[in-house]
């Protein structure tokens, strides 16, 4: 605690530091909640980022300032007509915008979004529809900024055929302790291989561009007004980097559409609600109809269905693999998602005509 209270200390600009608690349930990063006596903002956010996945957390920073001050002279030459929030970039007491501590963890803060607040699932459509605007209003925030302005954070982040080649790689050297579920996952994974390639294939075949992405378009990075229920942010930027907006769309839907939740003990309840899907995509192509083209619209099922797929095979290798990705409660964590994962693409397969007619009829 003590070495907590001495690394928010650096980024207090102003008042006395009161308290601090943990923040957020991430699989990630570890973050806190700094409260401050202060006159002016009195909390804000303390992130320890976790260098074994961002290995170089200076280019994080470097593409957080640049495309929050974007987006900040963007919307202060056209303000919206409704509240609209960018988490800020906060600085140490000697400028900087992170500070390492004794132990050499990396470490940076962000302004709070005042006022508001996330959800795991997805409560009714309206929120929904507000999730969807929230995705939409950020792709066309950062629409007009060059992808090549950004450093790629995560190299192979959300490039599918890379995660099966590393399944793959894992599997050939690990001997798994067999189990129903165990087996259920490598046939489902074994069953899907060509489907890993499709958008990376509609990319170099120039159907599809490259643009920015969120990278983690999560209902829990969403921000709330609590007073009104509309969306007014979208948080934890550090998986923003040039990519394709379906990353964003497949795993939104993914995510905001499993009334389940992601960890969920009862894979076998686990569906995909196309109540809240279409929720979601009206409220997207509000905003996004002023940018996409019509290939675009053809590979938005296809990007929902491997989004899922795809997060399955990665909580799958990682089980295979010991754990060494992502946070784990118990051994069988990782099993236990993957699991959440491959029923959902099991369902979004089983309505695939009903989802493809939704996405034409929005057109």
């Amino acid at each position: 605690m003590e070495n907590l209270v001495a690394v928010a200390n650096q980024f207090t600009q102003s008042g006395k530091l009161i308290d601090i608690q943990q923040f957020g349930n991430g699989n990630i990063n570890d973050t806190f909640l700094v409260t401050v006596d202060s006159t002016g903002e009195r909390h804000f956010i303390l992130q320890r980022i976790n260098t074994q996945v961002f290995r170089q957390p200076e280019l994080v920073m470097q593409n957080m300032r640049t495309f929050t001050e974007h987006v900040q002279n963007r919307l202060l030459k056209a303000p919206l007509d409704r509240r609209w929030e960018v988490p800020r970039v906060l600085l140490t007491k000697d400028g900087q915008d992170c500070c390492t501590d004794g132990d050499g963890c990396f470490w940076r803060a962000i302004s709070f979004i005042e006022g508001s607040q996330s959800f795991d699932t997805m409560q009714n459509t309206e929120q929904a529809r507000e999730v969807g605007y929230a995705l939409g209003m950020f792709h066309n925030l950062i629409g007009d900024l060059p992808p090549e302005k950004l450093a790629d954070t995560l190299e192979g982040f959300h490039i599918t055929p890379g995660y099966l080649q590393y399944y793959e790689e894992v599997l050939a050297k690990t001997s798994a302790r067999v189990s129903p579920e165990v087996n259920y996952c490598l046939q489902f994974v074994s069953d899907r291989t060509p489907l890993a390639h499709i958008l990376e294939n509609a990319k170099t075949q120039g159907k599809l561009p490259l643009r920015l992405m969120h990278g983690d378009p999560k209902i829990n990075n969403v921000m709330f007004d609590t007073a009104t229920g509309k969306a007014v942010s979208v948080v934890d930027l550090d998986t923003v980097k040039p990519g394709l907006v379906h990353y964003d769309i497949g795993d939104c839907l993914r995510s905001g559409c499993n009334p389940a939740g992601e960890e969920t003990a009862d894979w076998e309840s686990v569906r995909f609600d196309t109540d809240l899907s279409q929720g979601i995509l009206q409220g997207y192509l509000s905003v996004a109809k002023a940018f996409l083209t019509e290939n675009d619209y053809a590979y938005i099922y296809d990007a929902i269905r491997l989004i899922a797929f795809e997060l399955g095979l990665r909580f799958f290798a990682d089980h295979l693999a010991g754990n060494v990705y992502f946070k784990v409660k118990y051994a069988e964590h990782n099993l236990a998602r993957a699991l959440v994962q491959f029923k959902l693409t099991e369902s979004i397969e089983s309505q695939e005509i009903a989802i493809r007619s939704m996405i034409e009829d929005m057109k």
